[in-house]
């Protein structure tokens, strides 16, 4: 039996275990195996790069920094977000390759790290995709923010086709604009012509919002990689669904331990022989609700998760928002995935805003982005050991 076929077997435990929400006492629903309704479409948007000593793909413009956050993220040292920008989370990237590789940890792109990174000079920033139609289909709504309407949700999906792009490379929206300006100026002037249009007839809960972007339609993108799948490898179809529309591969290192650092904003993980394997930017909860400092196990992982919300369980939230069962998509409260720990109610899971992770408060819980979340997921086992330290 695969790694990940032992670890989705312990679904059947997981799911009668209390999971739903960090410091939740709600019973775990069952994990979706639909909710991805996007096929397993790796091939048509996956990398394809080079051979080692042949010359990199053609660029439209310089992009060092995007270059090393695209090398980096491969290599196992998120970025969190591809965006060209040297912010918290390339930092601690940048800190963990040089860990990982005997280098003076500085978190900069100093002459030593240039150095050892420059093994991988012919892997580009940046690549030319051409949206495919299953993975354009969809339907694109925004979102309602009361609890009780997203309820009766069949799934917290993506609001645009701009959004699920973004999340596909593992960026932003607004990233992706800039990769792509004649599109965002054609994009800009089609909601200012929307918005004139609203003046007079005012949009409601359906009205789909401006694409830029649509099937058959060649866009630029962070040269993302690490996103080959193998559909025999994975048990859970819904999960493996999800894993292409996030651009995750199911072969990942197998995680021994992993750390996550209070004072640090990271998780780091170790394979079996202590080697440093992966480095991701993490929230790690706050005053209200801290990280729970300690060792842990993991009890299982839940993949696609439904939600248990209860709002007397927030402290920034007013009971009257009442308790309600949410559906599961990649804008849900934890994202695609939960893996659930030994202290109670908490666990590791995603986040349907990625551009707050190590910026922004959780309840107490371990948050990453949805990539880095699905990227972890298929590390861990029961065998993983987990601590908290400040």
């Amino acid at each position: 039996m695969s790694r990940f076929n032992l670890a989705a077997s312990s679904l059947l435990v997981l799911s009668a275990l209390s999971l739903s929400a960090c410091n939740s006492n709600k019973p775990e629903p069952a994990p979706s195996e639909t909710v991805a309704s996007t096929p397993a479409f790796a091939a048509p948007m996956a990398s394809n790069d080079p051979a080692p000593g042949q010359p990199p793909q053609q660029e439209d413009a310089a992009r060092p920094v995007m270059q090393a956050q695209v090398v980096l993220e491969r290599l196992g040292f998120s970025p969190g977000i591809i965006d060209g920008k040297t912010g918290l989370s390339t930092t601690n990237a940048v800190s963990g390759f040089q860990k990982a590789n005997d280098l003076p940890v500085t978190g900069k792109f100093d002459d030593a790290t240039m150095k050892a990174l420059s093994r991988w000079s012919n892997i580009a920033a940046t690549r030319v995709v051409t949206i495919p139609e299953e993975f354009a289909a969809g339907r694109y709504a925004p979102l309602p923010k009361d609890p009780a309407q997203q309820a009766k949700l069949s799934e917290i999906g993506y609001t645009s086709l701009e959004e699920k792009l973004a999340e596909r490379f593992h960026t932003t929206p607004e990233v992706l604009r800039g990769l792509n300006p004649a599109l965002a100026q054609e994009a800009a002037a089609r909601e200012a012509s929307m918005k004139e249009r609203q003046t007079r007839n005012p949009p409601t809960a359906d009205t789909p919002p401006v694409e830029p972007y649509r099937a058959g339609m060649q866009l630029r993108v962070p040269n993302t990689g690490g996103d080959r799948l193998d559909p025999g490898m994975v048990d859970n179809k819904g999960w493996l669904s999800t894993l292409a529309m996030l651009g995750v591969s199911d072969a990942q290192p197998e995680a021994a331990r992993i750390v996550v650092s209070k004072s640090m904003g990271t998780l780091e993980a170790y394979d079996k022989s202590d080697k440093l394997v992966a480095v991701f930017t993490v929230t790690t909860g706050s005053s209200h609700d801290p990280l729970p400092l300690g060792d842990w196990k993991i009890n299982g992982t839940s993949y696609n998760p439904e939600f248990s919300y209860d709002a007397s369980l927030f402290w920034d939230v007013p009971d009257s928002k009442g308790e309600h069962l949410l559906p599961p998509g990649p804008n849900g409260p934890v994202g695609v995935v939960w893996i659930d720990l030994s202290k109670e109610h908490y666990g590791i899971h995603g986040t349907p805003e990625p551009q707050t992770i190590g910026r922004a408060e959780s309840h107490g819980c371990v948050r990453l982005t949805n990539w880095d979340a699905a990227r972890l997921a298929q590390m861990v086992t029961g065998a993983t050991k987990v601590s908290f330290v400040s």
